[in-house]
């Protein structure tokens, strides 16, 4: 019973050690292939559709997403597969 008790709790600690370290982040990532004006349309979708991905705003002008994340759920790997998946390479613009 203690064993059990013990093992509980060291893996609450553990849970809610990494909620305490997860953080809302926000990155630009530049997007290339948008030709029309459909494109930030179908970026946007694509990044959404993430978990984890709180907002999107896309722009065709500046060929251009701003994304904020909850990097406990996911990062940019996952964001710049996301729109490479749907014909649009992305970067991390630093």
């Amino acid at each position: 019973m203690i064993r059990a008790l013990f093992a509980a709790l060291v893996l609450t600690s553990l849970f809610v050690g990494t909620a305490a370290i997860a953080a809302q982040r926000t990155v630009t990532l530049a997007v290339d292939g948008m030709t029309c004006a459909s494109c930030p349309y179908i970026v946007k979708q694509s990044l959404s559709r993430v978990p984890g991905v709180e907002r999107v705003e896309v722009s065709y002008a500046d060929k251009r997403a701003v994304v904020t994340f909850d990097d406990s759920r996911t990062d940019v790997a996952a964001l710049t597969k996301a729109t490479a998946g749907v014909g649009f390479p992305s970067a991390l613009v630093e």
